[in-house]
């Protein structure tokens, strides 16, 4: 099953007898907007979303507090679980989840029920400025929501073994398969880095930006032309290949579009926010992975 969908394909899954739920998960890394206000990822769901979506908090349901282990560690499953279910997931439900457009989130929420296992989850290719369908409006919605509310879901997650990495584990791989760092190409090389504390990569990682998965407008690309692309890097099936990034979350685009390319991987959830809180970690800088 592919692990996307079109805005197209997805109005005909609506229209089905099986209608997929719709997770809307829009985040953004930045703390705050042009206006100078935290981004509000709930405020801007109930201003407009695709009928019928339920509001998924990446902070406070996909991840967990931050601290030692990352600005975005893997969520209290308990929490997770209980946000699925009131989206209305159940174990043999298809999933559909969204952001504003740079997929991160939505890919974020892919990768959390898939890792813990959900059969049928995908994300709308190229986020809400891909739906040309009517929006919803959270007052509408709550004038209709006896008939529109989601049934509770049964979902309970089940985490797979392998698909998770540690620092360790991270550091292993970076020397006996392929460790990809999807940051952009100038916080792997340290010649910034606006969050946290160090720049630079983790030694033998190799430079892979998020940014070159999709295409100008924002749609992933090609799964050949995906292929290709991690192919150069010496990801390709067979090769142990894993994914960081800041936090845990531009990875998860990572991962999908590793997962869209047919390449399996794992993703270090802690990423340079936890490798970087231990400063006994060793930390490489400049083009050269080591």
């Amino acid at each position: 099953m592919n692990a996307i969908i079109s805005a197209s394909e997805l109005a005909d899954a609506l229209r089905s007898e099986r209608p997929p739920v719709l997770l809307d998960v829009r985040w953004q890394l930045s703390t705050a907007a042009a206006s100078g206000q935290p981004f509000d990822g709930r405020a801007a769901y109930a201003s407009g979303h695709i009928p019928g979506a339920v509001f998924v908090d990446l902070d406070r349901e996909l991840a967990s507090t931050p601290g030692p282990r990352g600005r975005h560690p893997l969520p209290d499953l308990v929490v997770f679980g209980a946000a699925m279910r009131r989206a209305g997931v159940s174990a043999g439900t298809p999933v559909v989840a969204y952001d504003g457009g740079i997929g991160w989130a939505a890919a974020r929420a892919w990768w959390l029920l898939r890792w813990t296992g959900h059969p049928d989850v995908r994300v709308l290719d190229g986020g809400l400025p891909a739906w040309d369908g009517p929006l919803e409006a959270e007052a509408e919605a709550e004038a209709e929501a006896e008939a529109s509310a989601p049934a509770e879901g049964d979902f309970v997650p089940k985490p797979a073994e392998g698909a998770v990495l540690d620092a360790d584990g991270a550091a292993a791989l970076a020397r006996s398969g392929v460790l990809l760092d999807a940051r952009a190409g100038e916080r792997y090389r340290g010649e910034v880095e606006p969050i946290d504390p160090v720049g630079g990569h983790i030694p033998g990682a190799l430079s892979a930006p998020t940014s070159d998965n999709v295409d100008a407008d924002g749609r992933f690309r090609p799964a050949a032309e995906l292929r290709a692309r991690f192919g150069e890097l010496g990801a390709t099936r067979g090769v142990p290949v894993g994914v960081y990034c800041g936090s845990g979350v531009s990875a998860a685009h990572e991962v999908l579009a590793l997962e869209v390319a047919g390449i399996p991987a794992a993703l270090y959830v802690g990423s340079w926010s936890e490798w970087t809180s231990d400063p006994a970690r060793p930390v490489a800088v400049g083009p050269d992975p080591q």
